[in-house]
């Protein structure tokens, strides 16, 4: 399944250089059963062994709040995200091994290839960064048992960048898959930040996942079925807040130069920026604020009856006039502007 997306050309300077106004996209392997209803036949299902009952629910394959069921007052939450799809295998050798293709999902360029598993919980996986009308976006697939692609090559969409496999945490052959996501960059000074605040190596550069923010990527396919002439910047918009932040204003606030259509009103005199997020984390708009704060702060969260830690990917905590950003949620905030 081919879907075109056309682009209006952006006022602002691209940090990467303009590509044609109009594109094409495509799903990364064989498998096109998303078109079809999805379910069991697109998405890997998961194993779940929820107070010690066993299942494989194919759910668990999808994006978003899908994994690590909690039992609340308000009934059952799913409290850990999934950022990407998890594609099912369809073609095997007789040994079992999975031999489905993976292909570039659209034109772009390899940024980044991961070829130690261990270095991640992606295993084996590669980043193609894909330049949308000004803005840099970042197909990643991961799980691979090999790569095909180095660094710098230019691919077109539907070239065979790799294999799927089952490398990375917690797989085995039954589950092999491609992990496939679609994302926003938060920072280009993510390695100073990775090496102050944790003790593990950062072996993936700012192609680390913390730093890449996923987009509801099946739904994206999906709509662009519908829509052929929507684009990301529209479908974001479509997205509901969920909560904001207050940043100190910084020249290393990348978020704003790399999606100048997140800026609803450009301030020269900006001492501040209010980050809107939605409940999945990623950023939906930017708005400057002549207020200054001197570090990241919570200025609005939506009402709910459930407290935002189960809501929220750690980044919140408590819920109403109490919610309040984990130490966690600082930290990742703080990556927005770091160093200030």
């Amino acid at each position: 399944r081919v879907l075109a997306i056309a682009l209006a050309v952006s006022v602002f300077s691209s940090p990467l250089g303009a590509q044609n106004s109009k594109i094409e996209i495509s799903l990364p392997t064989d498998n096109d059963a998303l078109f079809r209803g999805g379910g069991p036949d697109f998405y890997q299902y998961i194993e779940r062994d929820f107070h010690g009952e066993k299942s494989t629910p194919w759910e668990g394959g999808r994006y978003g709040f899908v994994r690590n069921p909690v039992p609340t007052a308000q009934g059952l939450i799913y409290t850990r995200f999934h950022e990407g799809i998890d594609i099912r295998c369809l073609h095997r050798d007789t040994r079992g091994e999975p031999l489905d293709d993976v292909r570039a999902i659209a034109d772009g360029k390899v940024v980044h290839t991961n070829q130690v598993p261990g270095y991640s919980n992606y295993g084996r996986y590669i980043v193609i960064e894909h330049d949308w009308d000004g803005s840099p976006y970042y197909s990643l697939y991961g799980h691979l048992s090999e790569i095909a692609m180095s660094v710098g090559q230019r691919v077109n969409r539907g070239e065979r960048i790799a294999r799927m496999g089952y490398t990375g945490e917690g797989l085995n052959q039954a589950r092999a898959h491609v992990h496939l996501e679609l994302n926003l960059m938060f920072s280009r000074n993510f390695e100073s930040w990775h090496d102050r605040n944790f003790r593990d190596p950062n072996h993936n550069g700012i192609y680390n996942g913390i730093n890449l923010a996923g987009i509801d990527i099946a739904r994206f396919f999906l709509e662009h079925d519908k829509r052929p002439d929507l684009t990301v910047p529209a479908f974001l918009a479509e997205e509901e807040t969920f909560y904001k932040v207050t940043v100190p204003d910084s020249p290393h606030f990348d978020l704003r130069k790399f999606y100048p259509w997140m800026v609803k009103n450009i301030s020269a005199n900006a001492k501040s920026w209010e980050v809107s997020f939605a409940r999945s984390g990623v950023p939906l708009q930017i708005e400057a604020r002549s207020e200054i704060v001197r570090q990241p702060t919570l200025t609005y969260v939506k009402k709910s009856a459930i407290d935002c830690a189960y809501l929220t990917r750690g980044e919140l905590a408590r819920r109403g006039e109490r919610a309040h950003l984990t130490e966690n949620g600082m930290r990742l905030m703080q990556l927005l502007t770091w160093p200030e």
